[in-house]
């Protein structure tokens, strides 16, 4: 009998539902029975992370332990959280339950190792994600070279990401600043990109870019498959 998923989303929903959609697309089920039951709760009312981070803004972890709760009871046998930085809050998070986490970042990292091998990853995230070091000490770990955004490079990111879309604006208005950012790590020496923030995934298929770049949202699709005893389509 296969594992259940428990997504603790809202941060933010469209980001929720990508996942969601990325764990039913790479699930390798031939009929709607072969497929994982996930529960969802995806509470947009959980405080901005980055902001609690970095400006002392509203702790967001009660309104997580809430969710976390609910999905407790609904049955879930693991938690996964499709938003970068909610992972900064995970060693509050942990103690709250016997559940287990899988973690996006660590497999993001391993992912973006394996798969790019001896290139140079530029991360792309919000300020409270590369201000945490979250992804530096995940890459590290793995051996991974990698670049981060520099101050000019993140307040454009935090424009594609805030602005563009969270605020569900059309692909154009947010085309510039994120190429910008993009052209500029690559002239640093970036040989592919992590999209280190959940929205980023769906900015880059928005704008069609074709360039090499590892997915976090999907990686964390294919590790909950996995826990759960599913099989990844195409593995």
């Amino acid at each position: 009998m296969k594992k259940t998923i428990g997504i603790l989303g809202g941060m933010g929903p469209m980001a929720t539902a990508d996942l969601f959609q990325k764990i039913t697309a790479l699930t390798d089920a031939g009929r709607d029975s072969d497929h994982i039951r996930i529960y969802i709760d995806s509470n947009a009312s959980i405080p901005d992370r980055t902001a609690a981070i970095l400006e002392g803004g509203e702790d967001p972890v009660p309104a997580m332990a809430d969710s976390l709760r609910k999905l407790e009871a609904c049955g879930a046998d693991c938690v996964i959280m499709p938003c970068n930085t909610a992972h900064y809050f995970l060693p509050r998070l942990e103690p709250l339950t016997k559940l287990p986490f899988l973690s996006m970042i660590e497999a993001a990292a391993a992912a973006c190792s394996r798969r790019f091998p001896g290139k140079r990853a530029g991360i792309l995230a919000t300020t409270g994600t590369l201000s945490a070091g979250l992804y530096q000490r995940a890459l590290a770990a793995e051996g991974a070279a990698f670049l981060v955004p520099d101050e000019g490079e993140r307040a454009a990111l935090m424009e594609v990401i805030y602005r563009g879309v969270k605020a569900g604006a059309p692909p154009e208005r947010y085309r510039g600043a994120f190429l910008s950012v993009i052209e500029s790590l690559a002239d640093r020496g970036a040989d592919c990109f992590l999209l280190a923030c959940t929205e980023l995934p769906l900015a880059f298929q928005a704008l069609g870019l074709d360039l090499p770049f590892a997915d976090p949202t999907e990686e964390l699709a294919r590790a909950a498959i996995r826990f759960c005893g599913g099989k990844v389509r195409g593995e």
